[in-house]
Parts: C-alpha cells; sequence; structure tokens
C-alpha cells in the first residue's frame, strides 16, 4: 500500500492534439513529485500562460508533499509518527482532515485499507530472492504495529496521536489522488476550464480538450496489452487503478501480489487489478487499493457504498468484471 507496494496500472490516456484554429491551446509537462511521476495538461489561452498555471500546479504539489509525506524527515506526518506513543502532534487542518477520512475508509473497510500501513514490516520480497514463504509468526509479527484503531484524533486540537510507539502513518495510497484534486480545485477557481492532473496513475480531470471533445482514457488488460478494454470519456471526474500484475510470487501454485493486506500482513491474491471512476481521485484511489485486498466479492460490495464510483476488475486469470454501474461497453 506504500508506493513501493503499490504498482499502477498504465492507464492509457488518449488526447487530440490542438490544432491551429482553435482559441485554446494545450500545454503537457512531465516531472517527478510524490516520489513518482505526474503529468500535468493544462488547456489555456495561450502557451505562456497554460505554462505559468503549470508552474503553479507543481507548487501546489510540492506544498502537499511536504506536508504529508512520511518519507520527509520534516514534513508534519513524519512528526506524528516521531512522536508515537509519546504525544499527540499538532497539525494543519487539510492534514487532520485527511488523516480523518484516511481512518474512516479505515473503518469501512474493517481494516482492508489501514492508514498506519506504513509500519508494516517489509518481509516479503519480490525481487526473485524469496525461496519459500515467511513463516506464520513472522507474517503476524510484521504487522503488530498496524491498527488504525490506535490513532486518536482531537478535532478540536487538530492533533493525531499514536497510541503505541513504533506506529506510523502514511499516505502513499491517498495522496497523489488528494494532490491531483486538489489542484483541480485550484484550477477550476482560477478560471483554467480544463485540464488532467496525472499523479503515477491518479487522474483528476475537467472540462474538454481544445477541439471540444471529451478527454478519453482508455483501460488497458494487462495479459491483452496489445487490445484496450474501454474507452471512457470524462469530463469533470477522476480515475485510479491499483494492480498487481507486474510484482508478485508463486508458492505451490498460488499466485500472492506485492499488495499486502494490512490486516493480516499477507498478499493479496485474487486480482490482477481494478479501476475505478468517480468525482474523487483521492476517494478512487483508496477504493481501488482496498478493493484489490479485499477480493472480488467483497470489493464490488464495499463500492456500493459509494454510489457515484463504479469500476473495472481483472482477475488473476485474466477474467474481466465489472460494477453494475459502469455504463460502457467493454
Amino acid at each position: 500500500m506504500q508506493k513501493s507496494i503499490i504498482n499502477k496500472l498504465l492507464i492509457l490516456f488518449v488526447t487530440v492534439q490542438c490544432f491551429t484554429g482553435y482559441s485554446q491551446v494545450l500545454r503537457k509537462r512531465a516531472t517527478l513529485l510524490m516520489g513518482g511521476r505526474f503529468d500535468i495538461s493544462i488547456v489555456d489561452k495561450d502557451s505562456l500562460s497554460a505554462e505559468q498555471n503549470i508552474d503553479i500546479v507543481i507548487a501546489e504539489i510540492t506544498r502537499i508533499e511536504n506536508l504529508i509525506s512520511d518519507w520527509k524527515a520534516d514534513s508534519q506526518i513524519s512528526a506524528v509518527n516521531q512522536n508515537a506513543g509519546i504525544q499527540p502532534i499538532k497539525v494543519d487542518r487539510e492534514v487532520f482532515e485527511l488523516a480523518q477520512r484516511a481512518v474512516k475508509l479505515s473503518e469501512i473497510t474493517n481494516g482492508g485499507f489501514d492508514v498506519s500501513f506504513a509500519a508494516m514490516d517489509r518481509i516479503w520480497k519480490f525481487d526473485g530472492s524469496m525461496m519459500e514463504m515467511p513463516s506464520a509468526e513472522a507474517i503476524k509479527k510484521s504487522v503488530e504495529k498496524v491498527g488504525y484503531k490506535n490513532i486518536i484524533l482531537d478535532s478540536t486540537e487538530s492533533t493525531i496521536f499514536l497510541k503505541l510507539k513504533g506506529m506510523k502513518i502514511g499516505f502513499g495510497a491517498l495522496g497523489e489522488g488528494y494532490a491531483t484534486d486538489k489542484c483541480r480545485a485550484m484550477m477550476i477557481e482560477k478560471g483554467i476550464k480544463a485540464g488532467i492532473i496525472n499523479g503515477s496513475g491518479d487522474m483528476s480531470t475537467w472540462g474538454k480538450q481544445p477541439n471540444g471533445k471529451d478527454w478519453k482514457i482508455g483501460i488497458t488488460n494487462p495479459f491483452k496489452p496489445e487490445k484496450i478494454l474501454a474507452v471512457v470519456p470524462l469530463k469533470e471526474g477522476a480515475v485510479t487503478t491499483s494492480g498487481s500484475y507486474e510484482k508478485f510470487v508463486v508458492f505451490n501454485g498460488k499466485r500472492y501480489s506485492h499488495i499486502i493486506n494490512p490486516a493480516t500482513g499477507y498478499p493479496a491474491i485474487g486480482l490482477c487489478s481494478v479501476t475505478v471512476f468517480g468525482p474523487n481521485a483521492e476517494t478512487a484511489n483508496g477504493l481501488s487499493t482496498s478493493m484489490m485486498v479485499l477480493g472480488l466479492k467483497e470489493g464490488l460490495l464495499l463500492l456500493q457504498k459509494f454510489p457515484e464510483y463504479s469500476c473495472v476488475i481483472i482477475t488473476d486469470k485474466g477474467k474481466v468484471v465489472k460494477s453494475k454501474n459502469f455504463s460502457y461497453k467493454l
């Protein structure tokens, strides 16, 4: 569930380039932020203005990274982790509210998603070096510091307290989506009519391409990469994919993915990828990650609690399953 144990499936991003005669231009830039690649596309009145707004987006993502990144020693979340079992730490309201939503999702999934997964021991190796499964005892020990129920949030004081020494929280499964949503809202408030903010596969979109057509997102099947399962038009929405098809091990004929269930310490099994569509990339990201852990049946039941979101699931055997509210032909 951290960036190192979540591999986002490639989402094919299909755009139509701007042509002479259209009143707006599309400018794109790729950069490394929050430990991954961000692709920023802005439709604006001219190239200079578009590039300036891309700079503003990058500055905002950097600001968010400096607040919530548990791998930055001077971030507010690192301060929370460093004071686990010692004292509550006061954080900015946006950091507190992000933590609130993360704990809420942890509760809804009954620990299938857990914002305290950052404390998990990395005993599973997916680099070809692991020749046998870890022992049951080692697996149990690896998650003994994980547990969202030991996170104490004080809304009045805006503090976060981790009850157990060694506990950690991290937003690796939500942070990029949160950042893309924040940047989209900022650009809309500035009057920018259209764009896409894509953080390592967590994508927030708004408006239309310069030629007046909707943005189009193509979903690829990792078992048949030459084929697109569906091309989905997006106006103002979000899409995110969590997948396990590149990193896994096989023991006794069973495939174990690199996405670990934080409640048990065992790798998720059964699903190869989950793509979630909806209004908000942060929520879509949390749902796609949770559904990978929960599996097909429980994952679809979880999604029913979020009627604005739909999904496409690919199982380990290559079967394609869509939620009932996914309206596009596969």
